[in-house]
């Protein structure tokens, strides 16, 4: 006898660009809820980088729970499956103490993993992505895209030809299981435990720019320089996945010798502003989303609470 599917758990999702305002959304919600924020951002998950990656601030962590931040070494990569796994634990764990786990963050993959299903894709041996990720170093995500859409051109045509994490992961599927991404990402997934509330926060391209440009110099004058140091005495590797964020990568190259802080500092914003137009195109796809503006707190906390109630 088939057991009835318990009621799916009421989840707000945060999302958009990087730099929207996402964290004082949480903050917002949780001055009227119980809540716990749980990361959906594949850059804050990193120990070794709180301020480069703009992790939550000690005042944030004491307003309320946050979870997935700050945890995973420089060396480990949070594929998406691993990160659904992880967020789902994490969601049930705070539902149970009577709290309402909010999903926050910029990575389109994680959520969408986490909410419609986790595609049955195999472990892949540590070895060979580190196969993979050294050729990309070695050779440029162009090329190594260029080879993913001879072997799997329909996900090729998915993803931009820049996206490193993306064709890395795609290749490696592929050589280690014998089978293409797309593949994969066509057979059965049962549909997540979750009745999602999707709540989009942005700005115009050319309102977030200014706001992107003053926190990277914000967090250069709070230490990431420094920040990236500390981290260099753990980890010098630079095809390690915590040095591949936006921010991190550019800091490596200045420490290296290889650039001048001001092209660092020219770099990091070009690609923080090209990074927050794809995260754009991704999310405008889903028109589940209801879009806000970041100082529009007041309005996303009434819309969760209305969602809520249904």
């Amino acid at each position: 006898m088939n057991r009835p599917r318990p009621d799916p758990l009421f989840l707000p999702c945060l999302m958009g660009p990087t730099g929207a305002g996402k964290s004082a959304a949480a903050a917002a919600l949780a001055g009227i809820l119980p809540v716990s924020v749980v990361n959906a951002d594949s850059r804050q998950v990193y120990r070794d980088f709180p301020l480069i990656t703009a992790q939550p601030s000690e005042e944030e962590r004491q307003a309320c729970p946050n979870r997935l931040y700050g945890f995973l070494p420089s060396e480990k990569k949070l594929g998406a499956g691993l990160f659904a796994r992880a967020a789902a634990t994490s969601i049930r764990q705070e539902a149970a103490r009577g709290r309402t786990p909010v999903l926050v963050g910029g990575t389109g993959l994680y959520f969408k993993t986490l909410l419609a299903g986790i595609a049955p894709i195999p472990a892949v041996p540590k070895s060979l992505s580190e196969v993979w990720t050294r050729r990309c170093l070695e050779e440029g995500c162009a090329a190594l895209h260029a080879l993913l859409a001879e072997r799997d051109p329909e996900y090729a045509k998915k993803i931009h030809p820049h996206d490193r994490q993306r064709v890395t992961r795609a290749l490696e599927v592929q050589e280690a299981t014998g089978k293409a991404f797309s593949w994969w990402h066509a057979r059965p997934v049962p549909p997540g435990p979750y009745r999602a509330c999707k709540i989009g926060i942005t700005l115009p391209l050319d309102e977030l720019t200014p706001i992107l440009s003053r926190r990277i110099d914000h967090m250069l004058a709070a230490g990431a320089l420094d920040e990236a140091r500390r981290a260099l005495e753990r980890c010098r590797n630079p095809a390690a996945p915590g040095w591949s964020g936006i921010g991190c990568a550019e800091i490596f190259r200045h420490l290296q010798g290889e650039i001048s802080l001001d092209r660092c500092r020219e770099l990091w914003l070009k690609n923080t502003r090209a990074y927050a137009k794809r995260q754009l195109t991704w999310f405008k796809a889903d028109k589940d989303i209801r879009w806000f503006r970041p100082e529009e707190t007041t309005a996303i906390a009434d819309h969760v609470l209305r969602q809520r109630a249904v």
